[in-house]
């Protein structure tokens, strides 16, 4: 919402809420959220649990609601693994430039359908698999090393609903095929495949085994987080071992991945995040130096065009093009995470249909890194 020298209805009914709250006139608590960037926003909040609980006393269910159209809110009680509750999760769509104000009442929250999810496939040779109402994903485990159609990276399944397709599509089968909801067609061969990280060393790539243990520390409905374990591996003479922590959240076309490097003898080891690379030209946004990358595939026939995106807060020292796939160049660091965010989008589901579009989505997701909503409890 951008201010103007006079005020429109919304924005002066925006401050009397605002105002209203503040004086007590509402017995409940509001939560304040506001965007400073110039464009619509749609995000998770999150807030501290026991901070949410210090302002809100009743100890009864409660619900959120948007205070000026009356809506009710989604929200989530994330526990990241933990046995109690660590923090709200709440979805909001927040204007350029403007804020919104939620209402915390006392009252059973309505059912929303749950927006995310991530489990492990024992009856598809160990894959596990996740996703969101926008995108869905998965990685390959232990049984398929050696087999047919082993791959080493990060898979994408491209959708064009908003329900979950993970469960349905591994029950049926036939999910290399675009039966209206989507499909499987993405090629990740012997490569990173859609964002997946490992070390380099003298220009190769040294890729660990498939991963070895799983734990859902949340799932759903707005957030999914698990974290996958690595066995050991040599990395340049030194033995490696690594977790992947992956946190997907609702309504966004990127995820966020940690990936923490247990290094023998402590020190950092240089590191890709790679995306594979086809035969065809497709387009291309390059800038290291604000932690970003962008490609948009060529068409494959009538299944169309995925972008594949990469977003990391900190920069890349360099993208670099191989023949199989492009490298985005990071620097990692003994049992220090590195944290990035990877995904993509399918111009058939009809929301991102360009290479402009995709490349200013990732410009976008990346500024929002740097510019988070503001919350402020009330």
């Amino acid at each position: 919402m951008i201010l103007k020298k006079k005020s429109s209805p919304i924005l002066v009914l925006w401050l009397a809420l605002i105002t209203a709250a503040c004086n007590g006139q509402d017995k409940g608590v509001s939560i304040e959220v506001k965007n400073t960037l110039n464009f619509d926003r749609k995000e998770l909040i999150s807030i501290p649990y026991d901070q949410f609980k210090k302002e809100y006393k009743l100890a009864t269910p409660f619900k959120i609601i948007e205070m000026v159209s009356g809506n009710e809110v989604p929200y989530q009680l994330e526990k990241a693994g933990k046995e109690s509750i660590q923090n709200l999760l709440v979805q909001v769509a927040v204007p350029a430039k403007g804020g919104v104000v939620l209402s915390v009442k006392e009252g059973n929250p309505a059912q929303f359908a749950p927006k995310t999810y991530a489990r492990y496939v024992p009856e598809r040779m160990d894959d596990f698999a996740w996703e969101n109402d926008l995108i869905a994903f998965r990685t390959y485990g232990k049984a398929l090393e050696g087999q047919d159609g082993d791959a080493n990276g990060f898979d994408i399944w491209a959708k064009r609903t908003d329900s979950l397709v993970v469960n349905k599509w591994y029950k049926s089968g036939d999910y290399h095929r675009d039966h209206g909801q989507g499909m499987d067609y993405y090629d990740v061969g012997l490569t990173l495949g859609a964002g997946d990280m490992a070390p380099v060393v003298a220009d190769s790539i040294i890729y660990s085994k498939h991963y070895r243990t799983h734990e859902v520390l949340d799932n759903g409905p707005l957030r999914s987080t698990f974290v996958l374990g690595f066995e050991p591996w040599l990395v340049d003479g030194k033995l490696v071992s690594a977790t992947k922590t992956i946190q997907i959240d609702a309504g966004s076309q990127l995820h966020k991945v940690s990936v923490d490097y247990d290094i023998a003898g402590g020190g950092s080891l240089q590191a890709a995040i790679g995306v594979s690379r086809r035969k065809d030209e497709g387009a291309l946004l390059k800038e290291p130096e604000q932690g970003i990358f962008g490609y948009w595939e060529p068409a494959h026939g009538e299944d169309g065009i995925l972008g594949i995106g990469v977003v990391s807060i900190k920069p890349f020292s360099s993208i670099d093009d191989t023949p199989k796939q492009y490298l985005a160049h990071v620097e990692v660091k003994h049992n220090e995470p590195f944290v990035y965010y990877r995904g993509g989008a399918w111009n058939k589901a009809g929301k991102i249909t360009s290479a402009e579009a995709w490349f200013n989505y990732l410009k976008q997701y990346k500024a929002a890194l740097d510019a988070p909503l503001k919350v402020t409890i009330k």
